[in-house]
């Protein structure tokens, strides 16, 4: 046997010990059934029934440092693991119990649930959409703002009266809390509010079936440490939604730009990147399964760099947008996010790629050139801003300046013909004075972006601004400058989106308009949002044939209308993604 596997997964892991026993101790309380074991003489032993006695037969704390201190290479495969010894082997199975998940935040929470849910699903658990069905409740949280967190809470406490509530004929309700959240706060959430049962960090769910388990016994668990390793990248998530014409594909976690107001590094970890071999596998399993577009995800996405060939470990440094350095050393060696994503679309013709979030620094020329050249590589790129002022912007650190990021847009379209941009901005950072937000205005106006992401800065603990900053910009008036910069955008936005009026599009159908149950609606290139009527047309691949589109299907629109968010138009034929032109031709 392996004792304490799941946990014992630390072994190449920086955490203090202190949090691997803040572990071990949330985790060793479980109580189980009685089961029996082989001794090594052949001779059967039977567990004791009583857990003192059986946590005292365990692994002991010296036991936990020896297998620390002898880190082994993961192996190429997944391989199944021992139960730990104060568990039965059937105390990790999920007994056909239902989970019901919730998600909140980013696109890389999405990505999580599937991947959480696909480990749960093996060990016998069951999918439920109704809540009052549910035998666990898991919750994958975001922590990048304090008003997410705060929905959390709010959340928590409509889901007590339901735990409270449950008949005594059903088994009891087990609420867990995963991701970001679990992580920044840790003891607090088990503390504050006594009936969550389960915390997972974002580099723990494959022991959530252990973690359930200990939670059976009527004990809280816990298991928040971060990997320096962990990518998930055996593990094939499972789509939530069965009718999906996309999915989001992650390929790295972590970050390690460390910006002043970011608590990524913290509830994430560092930046660590998947095998490139087992993304392209994951898409072209996502292709078989006819989905027609991916999402290539990461906290850093363009900083993308697989180390796990040796060949090629002795490469160059990574080139930078000009412009733009960064908050660490040069990193050597590793296949590129240029390579990935030249590999990852020759996958599918007829499969549309996107990635997000990229940061502006990691956009070297070639990374351009592969995206002007690809027809299934949406010309689409997130550019993240934050502001306009480059005196905030030293402060945030995010390693340019406002001079550089213009430079670094005139060339991206300059590159890209026709690419759209959307952006992120945080208003009220610390010491933002009214001439900084003025400039940050001033560069809406200037880029206009298609668009945009803005939020009032939130201080979070643990981040270099907490320690060394003052969050001193009233809350009034960052909701006030946040009520101007969304203005603006939507000006802006609404001139860019209007020049389309006229032009046909190609767009991805996605299913019904949530307004009206006779028009449909799909993505464009730009990701904007287009809805058309629900009408019989043409296919083009099958000249005379009239046919009703479905999700999935491509189809050329006409543009009659625009807003700063939405398209409207009406349908001209279906099509393919590789016959078509992604211009606009009038």
């Amino acid at each position: 046997m392996r004792p304490l596997q799941c946990v014992l997964r630390a072994q190449r892991w920086s955490a203090p010990l202190t949090s691997m026993c803040w572990v071990l101790l949330r985790t060793c309380r479980a109580h189980s059934s009685v089961s029996s074991t082989s001794s090594p003489e052949g001779k059967s032993s039977e567990v004791p029934k009583d857990f003192s006695s059986r946590l005292a037969t365990g692994p002991t704390f010296q036991h936990f440092l020896r297998s620390a201190s002898a880190p082994q290479e993961k192996p190429s495969s997944p391989e199944v693991e021992d139960p730990p010894p104060y568990l039965a082997g059937d105390e990790l199975l999920g007994r056909q119990r239902k989970v019901y998940l919730e998600t909140y935040g980013c696109q890389m929470n999405v990505n999580d649930t599937e991947i959480a849910w696909s480990i749960l699903q093996k060990s016998g658990y069951l999918r439920t959409s109704n809540l009052q069905e549910a035998d666990v409740i898991l919750l994958v949280t975001c922590s990048i703002r304090e008003k997410a967190e705060q929905t959390i809470w709010n959340r928590l406490h409509q889901l007590k009266v339901l735990k409270t509530k449950r008949p005594r004929s059903r088994v009891p309700l087990r609420i867990g809390i995963l991701g970001c959240m679990a992580e920044r706060l840790k003891g607090e959430i088990l503390n504050r509010e006594k009936m969550v049962d389960l915390l997972a960090g974002p580099d723990a769910y494959r022991d959530l079936p252990r973690l359930l388990a200990v939670v059976e016994s009527g004990q809280q668990a816990a298991n928040v440490l971060l990997s320096l390793d962990e990518t998930y990248a055996d593990i094939m998530p499972v789509q939530t939604s069965p009718s999906a014409t996309s999915a989001f594909v992650s390929i790295m976690r972590g970050c390690d730009n460390m910006c002043s107001y970011c608590i990524v590094p913290f509830t994430r970890g560092r930046e660590r990147s998947r095998p490139v071999a087992s993304i392209l596998d994951e898409v072209r399993k996502l292709s078989e399964q006819g989905l027609k577009e991916v999402t290539l995800l990461g906290q850093n996405v363009n900083s993308f760099r697989d180390n796990s060939e040796v060949q090629f470990n002795n490469a160059g440094s990574t080139n930078l947008s000009r412009g733009f350095t960064t908050n660490y050393k040069p990193k050597q060696g590793g296949l590129r996010f240029s390579h990935l994503l030249d590999q990852v679309s020759r996958i599918d013709p007829e499969m549309r790629i996107r990635f997000t979030s990229p940061h502006p620094k990691d956009f070297p020329d070639e990374v351009l050139q592969l995206i002007r050249e690809r027809h299934n590589i949406c010309k689409q790129i997130h550019l993240p801003a934050q502001s306009g002022s480059s005196r905030v912007l030293d402060a945030m650190r995010r390693g340019y300046s406002r001079e550089a990021y213009v430079a670094l847009v005139h060339h991206v379209r300059e590159s890209i013909p026709g690419v759209s941009l959307s952006s992120d901005f945080i208003t009220g950072f610390c010491g933002e004075t009214e001439d900084d937000h003025l400039q940050t205005v001033s560069l809406l106006r200037e880029v206009r972006y298609n668009t945009g992401f803005l939020f009032a800065y939130s201080m979070r603990q643990k981040t270099r601004a907490y320690h060394r900053l003052k969050d001193d910009v009233p809350e009034e008036v960052k909701l006030r400058r946040l009520e101007e910069l969304i203005t603006v955008f939507r000006e802006e936005a609404s001139k860019v989106n209007k020049t389309s009026v006229g032009c046909s599009q190609l767009v991805l159908v996605e299913g019904f308009s949530k307004r009206s149950t006779t028009d449909l609606c799909g993505r464009n290139d730009a990701n904007l949002k287009v809805i058309f009527p629900d009408t019989e047309v043409e296919d083009i691949t099958n000249p005379g044939l009239k046919v009703r589109v479905q999700p999935g299907d491509y189809v050329l629109v006409k543009i009659t209308s625009a807003s700063s968010q939405t398209l409207k138009g009406h349908i001209l034929c279906r099509t393919t993604l590789k016959d078509s032109s992604m211009r606009c031709t009038a």
